[in-house]
């Protein structure tokens, strides 16, 4: 019986007041007839009274044994799966994704949690969960003396919802015999005898708040209850009792079951809040539709080939409303930017039948959503690409941007080498209500890759003040992936959304300064608000704005370990939090400020504490150094008089200063692009300018946009820069020139050029031409060709100028897509 604990003795005592004020009554602890609560006529009763509406009640159940209850909830709960049907997918996937996103994440969670925080958390945990049972017991003894048969029915039925909970959660321990926090490794391992998987504190505290706050649904009950069960919530983690996906599924399943009660015994003649199905139904004349701003969404990789679609209507004034500084965009607000695209601003953009024709294959990639932003669907799931690409590369690639330069840019940080390459992957999603998931797998292959000279890994060693290493060589990569994949929620315009996951933080095309899909995706968690809203006052000055804020973890970062300062934390990784604002003054103006910290780490562990002071503190020196922070401004402008030809963008940086405005020492990327040229409707040019290399003083360390003297991996995860492709005390230029056959078929040339600081490992240079061309061949199917010649020369690398051609043939299958081709 010990193994009850807090939480099943006060459910035990809550019943036994409810029976002893029956007995006291001189009746029996069953309901009986003088109350009207209980002498609802019968009726005769379908086989399942809980997908009726709510209050119905045929088989008068309140009238049996309170045991009869809670074997019939009990049998309803454990059945439901048998009752799933394919349509159920839609809500499953996001929620499996998210519960599983959060089991992956619970170690982490739970170890920035101060162990000196564990007895009071614990203490205001017990006490949180007995206000709530004393509520409910003492809901059902008033009630019953006062002859209130609302009260009673609130306190009976929060009783009934606490025991279905507590057995349905006891029942899962024994099953999943997950490990606690304090146990073992603390990576809380299912089947390994332990008893932490879900919380029985978080279901019972919210199946008694959720059935007394819907007999009671005034604002002020809602927040008490509401409150003390979250408080319950937080407390089982913050109390190192349970990790965080225990106490979230615990919650959930206390929800669920107070809801299946409350749906099945709940008198509305007494009153008390209706409580409607989990998934909402589709629209009729009678119901008003859903809210778009609670549809979720998932988003659409950066490197989709949606955005230059849409970056050309952007150009031309067909779609006036986007926000091309904060990328990716979920589905739904590639759906809305269709659904909203205004008639031409004039003649002249109208004549363009390229962007018609675009416009369309873009309506049809979202078809599902638009459907969704009408009512007419509650959500969608699929594969939307199979792909599989070959790569051969002859001669020497560039393979380290952060110290000399890379012959494939902004591919996720794919590895490659001399010789034959090969991936073959899926992308799928699913969305259903407010939840949606995205995955992007993939089996990747590449060539070894021998070490460089022991003078360069000298150099490079001592450029980033580390003890050099004796090879860097790499062996054979083999392997699957999961690339990509975020579960998110989207409640009110905001999407919560966690997962591995790339961002593409400029308007321009080569590659922001911040923030590119250089690197691999990075695990994290992104608060983003997918609807533009308005800040009082400021916006009547600079319009509407659109936000994020996103926490992510390095890997692949190394120290130069000093046992003095920084003690046995070796394997601990840095952090990566960020913001973006963008606002929209006009449609032809859009500019935004970002900002990103590189924290954590040894000696300056995950604290709030810590992270706060990312925000405020410019101590220097190694064991004071709060971050490597970063601040970006961008903008982009459709040029007066040439608004459908020309639009010029800028993206810049610049180190621990608050903004690249004003300021003597930005990195800057400039660029121009025509949507269109004179008498070539379908042929557009782009051109752009990079540097790192403008003013940065000695005293900033070498390369110092993307190093720091603590963070000596500098701004890169697994090895590969997060932000531009120019590196470190680079210029280059870049240069785009296409020719659009279809929305799906094109040709295009590009020139790209760096040239590296001589005072930054000796300086040195890349030249390369590509051609790139994509072709549908039939109604699902595409072939995408890629060729590249490139010439460098690193003194360091090599004593003359080096070559090397890349070639790669992608066969990609659309099963989604089913457009008319032009």
């Amino acid at each position: 019986m010990r193994g009850l604990g807090h939480c099943g003795w006060l459910v035990i005592a809550t019943i036994a007041v409810g029976a002893g004020a029956k007995a006291q009554a001189g009746g029996p602890a069953v309901p009986e007839a003088d109350s009207a609560i209980w002498t609802r006529p019968a009726v005769s009763r379908p086989a399942s009274s809980y997908d009726l509406p709510p209050g119905e009640d045929p088989e008068n159940r309140l009238m049996s044994p309170f045991a009869k209850h809670v074997v019939c909830d009990q049998k309803q709960f454990w059945t439901t799966p048998g009752r799933w049907r394919f349509e159920d997918l839609h809500w499953l996937v996001p929620t499996a994704g998210v519960t599983a996103a959060l089991v992956a994440s619970d170690s982490w969670l739970a170890k920035q949690v101060p162990a000196s925080r564990a007895r009071s958390s614990q203490k205001i945990s017990d006490y949180a969960l007995y206000s709530l049972g004393g509520a409910g017991a003492g809901s059902l003894l008033l009630g019953h003396f006062r002859g209130n048969d609302r009260l009673s029915e609130a306190g009976l039925l929060s009783g009934e919802a606490a025991i279905d909970s507590m057995a349905a959660a006891y029942a899962m321990k024994l099953v999943t015999q997950r490990e606690r926090p304090g146990q073992e490794t603390g990576h809380g391992s299912f089947f390994a005898g332990g008893s932490s998987f879900p919380s029985e504190h978080a279901a019972v505290a919210w199946s008694v708040a959720s059935a007394w706050a819907h007999e009671y649904p005034g604002w002020l009950s809602q927040t008490l209850a509401y409150g003390l069960a979250s408080t319950v919530t937080l407390t089982r983690v913050t109390g190192r009792q349970h990790f965080p996906s225990d106490a979230l599924v615990g919650s959930v399943l206390g929800w669920y079951l107070a809801r299946q009660v409350y749906r099945a015994h709940h008198d509305r003649d007494l009153g008390g809040a209706a409580w409607g199905r989990l998934m909402p139904e589709s629209e009729t004349a009678d119901k008003p539709p859903r809210s778009r701003e609670n549809m979720g969404s998932p988003y659409v990789p950066p490197d989709s080939w949606v955005y230059p679609a849409f970056d050309r209507l952007i150009a031309l004034g067909i779609i006036r409303d986007a926000y091309v500084g904060l990328r990716p965009w979920t589905r739904m607000q590639c759906a809305r930017l269709v659904e909203e695209a205004e008639e031409p601003m004039d003649d002249d953009a109208g004549a363009d039948a390229g962007a018609d024709r675009t416009l369309t294959a873009l309506a049809d990639e979202f078809r599902e959503e638009a459907l969704r932003l009408d009512g007419a669907s509650s959500g969608s799931a699929g594969v939307d690409s199979i792909y599989t690409r070959a790569t051969s590369i002859s001669g020497t690639p560039l393979r380290d941007g952060y110290h000399f330069g890379q012959t494939i840019i902004n591919d996720y940080g794919r590895p490659y080498g001399e010789g034959f390459n090969a991936i073959t992957g899926v992308t799928a999603h699913a969305e259903a209500g407010a939840f949606s998931l995205f995955v992007q797998g993939e089996y990747q292959r590449a060539p070894a890759v021998a070490s460089d000279a022991a003078p360069v890994l000298s150099a490079t060693a001592a450029v980033d003040s580390v003890s050099p290493v004796a090879s860097d060589a790499t062996p054979g990569t083999d392997r699957l992936r999961l690339l990509q994949s975020a579960a998110a929620v989207t409640f009110h315009g905001v999407q919560v959304s966690l997962g591995r996951q790339s961002l593409w933080l400029s308007p321009g095309a080569g590659g922001p300064l911040l923030f590119s899909d250089n690197a691999a995706p990075m695990a994290m968690l992104r608060i983003d608000a997918v609807t533009p809203y308005e800040i009082p006052l400021l916006s009547r000055l600079l319009g509407p704005v659109r936000s994020e804020f996103f926490l992510g973890r390095f890997s692949g970062q190394t120290w130069e370990f000093s046992p003095q300062l920084y003690g046995p934390e070796l394997a601990s990784q840095p952090f990566l939090h960020g913001s973006k604002f963008s606002f929209h003054p006009t449609a032809n103006l859009e500019f935004g400020m970002g900002f990103t910290a590189q924290f954590g780490g040894p000696g300056n562990p995950f604290t709030w504490g810590n992270f706060l002071r990312t925000f405020y503190s410019h101590r220097v020196g190694i064991a004071n150094n709060p971050a490597k922070r970063l601040s970006e401004f961008d903008f982009r402008y459709r040029v007066p008089r040439l608004r459908n030809w020309a639009e010029v963008y800028a993206d810049s940086m610049v180190i621990d200063e608050y903004s690249p405005i004003g300021s003597t020492r930005p990195a800057i990327n400039p660029g121009v692009y025509f949507p269109r040229l004179p008498r070539l409707t379908n042929l557009d040019l782009r051109l752009e300018g990079v540097t790192t290399d403008l003013n940065v003083p000695a005293h900033y360390g070498p390369g110092a946009f993307y190093w720091d003297d603590r963070y000596r991996s500098g701004y890169t995860n697994d090895g590969n820069l997060i932000g531009s492709w120019v590196g470190r005390r680079g210029r280059g230029e870049q240069g785009w020139l296409t020719y659009h056959f279809s929305p799906y078929s094109d040709v295009g040339f590009a020139y790209r050029h760096n040239s590296v600081d001589r005072g930054f490992l000796e300086g040195g240079s890349l030249r390369d031409f590509s051609v790139r061309a994509e072709i549908a061949l039939g109604r699902t199917t595409s072939l995408a060709a890629f060729v590249q010649q490139e010439r460098w020369h690193f003194p360091l690398l090599a004593a003359g100028a080096q070559s090397d051609l890349t070639a790669a043939v992608q066969l990609t299958f659309w099963p989604g897509r089913k457009p008319k081709r032009n």
